[in-house]
């Protein structure tokens, strides 16, 4: 089985995942021409290609499928309100994108395995008309820059967060609605559950990222160190999730250095059901780390915006090399899911996956940290019973969770609505 259907009880427009996609690079990180190669490799293949939170370019709409990320700067579906450039959310130019077709899901950034809890900020005097035209920044001169703030204006509690989903899911006519998140503190994953549990509300999908995304826009220190990496972060979504009785409606796509069939179907065996890959992706368009990223002089015309060097791109020849290199890939991981005696991703167990320890010994993935991530039943952290079993430490997150989310759903007030906040800074333009 090579795809997978994402969308629960209350998606209307479900869609069938291939189990290796295009994970989230931006116009204007990347060339016109490379986005445009990776959208056509998309289509040819036959699997999504993320937006990256720059919005969705006239290049993203070559034909491929499309998940459209959501970030902090609500690029494509906002407005300026400040004159510091501060962003708010706006339904109608989120509807007016969010229905088109070749929009299948709609994922909600939180944070980026590159730089966990760091926004960021394109200068002024790097803002093109193609930039502005797939941000909705409107006619230029553009005079101040354009921010993509460390956390988002459209909500600020778990509760909150729901409702947004809830929200979009309602203005893209049922699509499938996600987040994509960097794991940081276990607990705070714990009280997003709570709140889905507390309001009836969940995503239809979840993307972790791991801490070894990279990024030419990330600091360095946040680059290296801040984060969870994806082993670990996909143990503590994937085993909440079903702890709390979630996992069965919410699929979990998974990015970090997903590169050939075997790393594709590890990561399947630690909790996700479909991956998605940038590093590799690059590869397949030509990269050659010349680490030029953040100098605007990249050699092989891919994160450029300088039309003398991303006129070398051929978009004709790479489109077939990303569609190549994805279904070999692909490929590669169904004949390894064979070999394991298995159907399907889902029946990947981590059991079946070993590793060598020490130098000496063989353990396997389901041994690796267990006292921290071990693997739980159903609705295992729904019962006293349940509890009993989990470890320590599990038990204690999860505690934690609930209290986090209780208190920022008691602060923010009876009757709070965030969406009237919203409306009050759009009616100021």
């Amino acid at each position: 089985e090579a795809r997978v259907a994402i969308g629960g009880p209350a998606c209307l427009q479900p869609y069938s995942a291939s189990l290796l996609n295009i994970s989230a690079m931006s116009f204007g990180a990347l060339s016109a021409p490379a986005i445009e190669a990776l959208n056509k490799g998309a289509k040819r293949g036959g699997f999504y290609h993320n937006t990256g939170e720059g919005g969705i370019s006239r290049f993203h709409l070559s034909g491929g499928d499309v998940v459209w990320n959501v970030g902090t700067g609500y690029f494509g579906c906002g407005k300026t309100v400040d004159a510091d450039g501060a962003r708010a959310f706006c339904p109608d130019q989120f509807t007016e994108n969010a229905t088109k077709d070749q929009v299948k899901m709609i994922e909600i950034k939180l944070s980026q395995g590159a730089k966990p809890a760091h926004g960021g900020i394109l200068p002024a005097a790097k803002i093109t008309p193609l930039i502005s035209e797939a941000r909705g920044l409107g006619d230029g001169p553009w005079t101040t820059d354009c921010a993509s703030p460390p956390r988002h204006a459209a909500f600020s509690t778990p509760s909150e967060l729901m409702g947004f989903i809830k929200q979009l899911r309602e203005l893209s006519g049922g699509k499938p609605i996600g987040f994509k998140l960097c794991v940081g503190q276990p607990h705070e994953f714990a009280a997003l559950c709570h709140a889905m549990i507390d309001t009836g509300i969940s995503p239809d999908f979840i993307t972790v990222d791991g801490a070894e995304g990279g990024t030419g826009a990330a600091p360095p220190e946040f680059q290296d160190s801040i984060g969870m990496p994806l082993a670990e972060g996909l143990r503590i979504v994937d085993g909440f999730l079903t702890g709390a009785g979630l996992r069965e409606n919410i699929k979990i796509i998974a990015a970090g250095k997903v590169y050939d069939g075997f790393s594709l179907v590890r990561t399947l065996a630690l909790g996700a059901d479909v991956t998605n890959c940038a590093r590799g992706m690059m590869f397949a368009l030509g990269c050659i780390q010349a680490l030029k990223c953040n100098t605007n002089k990249c050699p092989t015309g891919i994160a450029t915006q300088d039309a003398r060097l991303s006129a070398g791109l051929h978009v004709p020849t790479k489109e077939y090399r990303v569609a190549n290199f994805q279904a070999a890939t692909v490929h590669a991981a169904q004949e390894i899911i064979g070999a394991m005696g298995v159907r399907s991703g889902r029946e990947v167990s981590q059991d079946l996956i070993f590793k060598r320890d020490n130098g000496v010994h063989v353990t396997s993935l389901a041994e690796v940290h267990k006292n921290y991530f071990a693997k739980l039943k159903p609705g295992q952290l729904l019962s006293e019973e349940g509890l009993a079993e989990t470890s320590s430490a599990m038990r204690r997150w999860w505690a934690a969770g609930r209290v986090m989310h209780e208190e920022s759903r008691d602060a923010s007030g009876d009757g709070y609505d965030y969406r009237e906040d919203v409306s009050v800074k759009l009616a100021a333009v």
